[in-house]
């Protein structure tokens, strides 16, 4: 039987080494916790058999087999987002996938990327499915290296497949009855689920784009033609105007997570407050996931990700929504298969 989903702490439980601030503190791992699990030293929350650590990223396995974390495996984004929208795939395709890859609703899995986006999106996904204990690594392979930690080169790249001996196979159980997986659909929601939510009462579609993409001075995507915002939407922030891999509302320079305090008070001069009902959107569900997961690990309730975002709402003329700036048309470019070559998606 699946465990039962890791309970909220009492904040003057939090060990040292953990964030005191996040209900969630276990679920946000730092580069020395990680590195003493590594070197088989006894850490506080240790995770429990089976677990995995993964590297994240959209067409990223060259880099992953230049250099990457010691023990880590890789997954790619593509295999869970599908055209046209880079929507996540339906429940009954993503488990035969996590299971092929050894990922269990009982698994542990810590995720770090190069750029934190991607291990947000597949943090999300895992959590969405049933997955009980998912932890983001603070500050991504950034933050590894920046406290001078060797980063392993591998020969023949570790997929997350079935697993082979370079891999944390000791750690994994023996083969039995797969155990279920207890999902949580309430966290991805759809462009129907989205229009509804506009109308419900302490409820909220936030926006997480940049003050460009949210006054319409830009779509923020070459693939996406509207440029707007979905009417009714609360902005939540993200980054930098221009760079959608840009959340640095929410993080600071180093890449790791600002005090939750600064992020609570972000979003409540927005009108976004811990007990509404929200869910968070961007252009296609990167950006998004990392606010849910932010927010999640503080505790807040009732959160979800709208999946099909920006591109997907404003691709039906049907859908409220605003246009706050008048410009010359944008030209957008085809859509490609590939989304690494369009610096996408977010």
């Amino acid at each position: 039987m699946p465990h039962s989903p890791l309970p909220l702490h009492p904040l003057d439980s939090v060990p040292p080494g953990f964030r005191a601030d996040l209900l969630r503190w276990r679920q946000l791992v730092t580069v020395d916790w990680l590195a003493a699990l590594l070197a088989g030293q006894t850490v506080e929350a240790a995770p429990g058999p089976p677990w995995q650590l993964v590297e994240v990223a959209c067409d990223g396995l060259d880099a992953y087999g230049v250099g990457h974390i010691p023990g880590a495996r890789y997954l790619d984004t593509r295999q869970f987002e599908r055209l046209p929208f880079w929507n996540v795939l339906p429940l009954a395709e993503l488990l035969p996938l996590l299971r092929q890859a050894g990922i269990g609703p009982d698994s542990s899995v810590i995720l770090y990327a190069r750029n934190m986006l991607a291990a947000a999106r597949v943090a999300h996904i895992l959590l969405t499915v049933g997955v009980q204990d998912v932890r983001l690594l603070d500050g991504g392979l950034a933050a590894w290296c920046d406290a001078g930690h060797a980063l392993c080169r591998a020969s023949e790249p570790d997929r997350v497949a079935p697993v082979d001996a370079t891999t944390h196979v000791e750690m994994l159980a023996p083969a039995q009855p797969p155990a279920r997986f207890a999902a949580r659909p309430d966290y991805l929601i759809g462009t129907a689920q989205a229009r509804a939510l506009l109308q419900g009462p302490a409820a909220a579609l936030v926006s997480i784009r940049s003050r460009a993409e949210f006054m319409g001075e830009t779509s923020g995507y070459r693939y996406i033609a509207a440029r707007g915002e979905i009417a009714g939407a609360l902005w939540g922030h993200a980054g930098a105007d221009g760079d959608v891999n840009s959340m640095c509302n929410f993080q600071e320079d180093d890449g790791r997570m600002k005090p939750a305090a600064e992020i609570a008070s972000l979003w409540a001069g927005a009108g976004i407050q811990p007990q509404m009902q929200i869910a968070f959107y961007c252009g296609t569900g990167w950006r998004a996931s990392l606010a849910f997961f932010y927010a999640w690990l503080m505790g807040w309730p009732r959160i979800s990700v709208y999946d099909g975002g920006w591109f997907e709402w404003s691709s039906d003329a049907a859908n409220p929504a605003i246009c706050r700036t008048v410009l010359l048309p944008e030209k957008p470019s085809p859509l490609q298969s590939d989304p690494a070559k369009q610096s996408l998606p977010t």
